[in-house]
């Protein structure tokens, strides 16, 4: 009888992870689904969800394998208010669970390429805008398959944006923010446009 109730439990776990693992949504889905949410419920986002969304924003790919992105992770409710809440879409930052602020490393320390045997010297992060940018979008995707909402704000090259920006969070000079983007439970759910258009694309030959 034992046996028959394991054998039982067995089957129906087995048939509620086969579930699971068919509900996930694809990479695809995530990818088609995703679109931009402005309006958030005003709850927290669990540090654990958090780190996850920012794992993956740092596994998008870097030229040279720099990884020159940086994060700022804002969830101090009054400092978001401080920080993010002028202006007429204020309303965003303010209700969001936090607010990520992707930056670069527009310099950093390392060997010239092709001179392993050759000191450290300070060079120009030429691709810091890219690869940042890569991040940046995973980082929307995670979101969006964990169920919260973010949207893509912009920061470079508006320095006249950015400047209070780093100042407020003490960012420092060869650091730049490139984007700030609330994250949160979403208080709305637009439909994603859809943005497919063949005559964009030239096969071959322009």
């Amino acid at each position: 009888m034992k046996r028959i109730v394991l054998l039982i439990a067995v089957a129906a776990a087995f048939a509620c992870g086969c579930k699971a693992q068919e509900s996930a949504p694809s990479a695809l889905d995530v990818i088609m689904t995703r679109t931009s949410i402005r309006n958030f419920t005003g709850d927290a986002v669990p540090r654990e969800q958090l780190e996850t969304i920012l794992k993956a924003g740092m596994a998008a790919p870097s030229a040279m394998n720099g990884q020159p992105w940086r994060f700022v992770v804002v969830t101090d409710k009054d400092k978001i208010a401080s920080i993010f809440g002028n202006g007429p879409r204020s309303g965003m930052f303010t209700t969001a669970g936090a607010v990520i602020v992707v930056c670069g490393e527009s310099k950093s320390m390392r060997k010239p390429f092709g001179q392993p045997d050759a000191p450290e010297v300070e060079m120009d992060n030429m691709f810091w805008y890219e690869d940042c940018s890569a991040a940046a979008e995973n980082i929307l995707l995670a979101a969006h398959a964990l169920g919260l909402g973010a949207v893509w704000t912009a920061g470079y090259p508006a320095m006249e944006r950015i400047a209070p920006i780093s100042a407020a969070l003490g960012i420092p000079e060869k650091v730049v923010p490139l984007c700030i983007i609330p994250v949160g439970v979403p208080a709305e759910s637009p439909a994603p446009k859809d943005k497919w258009n063949p005559d964009n694309i030239h096969w071959n030959q322009w």
